[in-house]
């Protein structure tokens, strides 16, 4: 590691800037790994000859980015890698992660037939409290908590088919299961995503401060007939996760 190795420039850059600007590229380049402390305030004051302040606001900075965590007693911990979702790709989350080299893992939390909340009816073009398959679940990436899932299935995918273990679920995708023991393949899906805060349930499951800003998907995926499938509400951790999609200019 290198970034300790020269001393700030003097010009148009502030000295906060330079500074952020080295450990980011240290982590970028695995100097510093995820779950690795960066050097303290106090550190940085001595190795560079800045102020507190400058020296607080270069680590702010990475906090803001999502590259590090800020714990009063711990220091600034290097955070795994955001995940970017394409907005015009469907995949499961295990193909997602299995792309971007993580392990995927799952933590069934509940899985039960259960009387539908008016959003999932309305969405599968069910009546209000019909009984359907409910199954919620924490994702996971190399066991670093991604998001918590709540899934409503269409009670027509069941009538043949016996409901997946706690076993099943917690061994892999979802849709896998669902197209080789019900022959239902999930094609495509219309997702809505909006910003919401952790209530204390969502962040103990996601190791996240209470209050702290989660990214909802909201989707309603079909089969290969445009009939509908599945409702699914996501909440992702937004330090870990993050959307992207390619616009193109009319």
């Amino acid at each position: 590691m290198d970034w300790d190795q020269h001393g700030l420039l003097s010009g148009p850059q502030p000295l906060w800037w330079q500074i952020a600007e080295r450990l980011r590229r240290e982590i970028e380049f695995g100097g510093f790994k995820p779950g690795d402390i960066l050097p303290s305030e106090a550190a940085l004051n001595k190795t560079f000859g800045v102020s507190r302040t400058t020296a607080r606001t270069a680590l702010d900075k990475l906090e803001q980015e999502g590259l590090i965590t800020r714990r009063a007693g711990k220091g600034s911990m290097v955070l795994p890698p955001h995940v970017l979702q394409p907005l015009n790709q469907m995949s499961s989350f295990a193909e997602d992660m299995r792309r971007r080299g993580f392990t995927a893992g799952y933590a069934t939390l509940a899985a039960r037939m259960a009387a539908m909340p008016p959003e999932a009816a309305a969405a599968l073009g069910m009546a209000e409290n019909v009984k359907a398959f409910m199954v919620s679940r924490l994702l996971s990436a190399d066991g670093l908590a991604m998001a918590v899932s709540h899934s409503w299935f269409s009670p027509s995918l069941f009538s043949r088919h016996p409901l997946p273990t706690v076993a099943e679920l917690n061994s892999g995708s979802l849709y896998a299961w669902l197209e080789q023991h019900c022959g239902c393949r999930i094609i495509g899906a219309r997702e809505t995503i909006s910003a919401g805060i952790a209530d204390g349930e969502l962040a103990r499951l996601l190791t996240i401060a209470r209050g702290t800003a989660v990214l909802i998907a909201r989707r309603l995926s079909h089969d290969n007939q445009r009939q509908p499938v599945e409702f699914a509400t996501v909440s992702y951790r937004a330090d870990r996760y993050s959307f992207t999609i390619d616009l193109v200019r009319s």
